[in-house]
């Protein structure tokens, strides 16, 4: 079976080289939608063959599913452009390929952080993700990226009159098989990248939650970031990971702090009528480009 591998990226030069050369060999086409790269990000894309279409950011939900439906192969894998497939999830991949089950819709992986040089086995893990559907599904609007900006999602949804026409997935669920193997996320080099990154991630979250008429709230400033390294240390045992737990889970409780902060204060000063709030949100408009600098996918942390 054939299979489109699709990405979204702008300026990830330092990144996109070890994704190409993980789809190498498995990648029937490589279909990359750039917004604006100055780097060498679109020449290592031309060099390794890619197919790379130039177009406007619209937010990752939006531009991902672009990228989706760019795709011409029968299964369409997507990837970040920070993400590549370590050799064991590759071959998970053509096993699934070559078995083609008509009755699942699709396929999850599990992604891994990479940190100061290790993975991080224990934190933020598992972190499974559907990353591989059909294009029959896409072209039907069956499959596509949902969520909330900018933690999006690929989904595969059936039901009702929305029903696949194989009539091996008609009637049912959308089933998924999990592979074996590891998705490599390789989202930041160091904690101060990583907390810049993720108070734009902050951001965007407290703009959207806003949008979906959330409010600021005192209590979930002080509870949620509590609850959140409480998450990573103790259900998921974050410590085994030494000092890069420790520190990878107190970044997950800094972002959500940040992001309720931030909803606080928008919610607030739209109650009071501020002008500031107004003026905040022109700049905002000015400077979308410049909130989704460092942004390649959703961050691990989970806020």
């Amino acid at each position: 079976m054939s299979l489109s591998v699709v990405i979204v990226c702008k300026n990830n030069g330092e990144t996109i080289g070890r994704t190409l050369e993980s789809v190498a060999g498995l990648a029937t086409e490589i279909v990359a939608l750039d917004s604006g790269s100055t780097d060498s990000t679109i020449p290592q894309l031309e060099r390794e063959g890619a197919r790379v279409e130039r177009v406007q950011w619209q937010g990752h939900i939006a531009t991902k599913q672009m990228a989706l439906e760019a795709a011409g192969c029968e299964w369409v894998l997507s990837l970040d452009s920070d993400e590549s497939v370590e050799p064991g999830l590759a071959d998970s991949i053509r096993e699934f390929l070559a078995r083609d089950d008509p009755t699942v819709a699709g396929a999850r992986v599990n992604r891994k952080t990479w940190f100061a040089g290790r993975a991080l086995d224990y934190c933020w893990q598992p972190e499974w993700r559907v990353r591989l559907v059909r294009r029959a599904d896409v072209v039907a609007g069956l499959a596509g990226w949902g969520g909330v900006n900018p933690h999006d999602q690929l989904q595969v949804r059936y039901g009702g009159e929305r029903q696949p026409t194989d009539a091996a997935r008609a009637g049912r669920a959308a089933a998924f098989v999990d592979l074996p193997g590891t998705l490599r996320h390789d989202s930041f080099v160091d904690m101060r990248q990583h907390l810049a990154n993720n108070l734009r991630h902050a951001e965007v979250s407290a703009r959207s939650l806003a949008e979906l008429g959330a409010t600021g709230s005192y209590w979930k400033m002080v509870s949620s970031p509590v609850g959140a390294m409480c998450k990573q240390m103790i259900m998921k045992s974050a410590w085994r990971d030494g000092w890069r737990g420790w520190a990878a889970a107190g970044s997950t409780a800094a972002t959500t702090l940040m992001k309720h902060i931030l909803l606080l204060e928008r919610t607030r000063l739209e109650r009071e009528g501020s002008p500031r709030l107004r003026e905040g949100l022109k700049g905002e408009n000015a400077g979308s480009s410049r909130l989704r600098e460092g942004l390649s996918g959703d961050e691990s942390g989970e806020g």
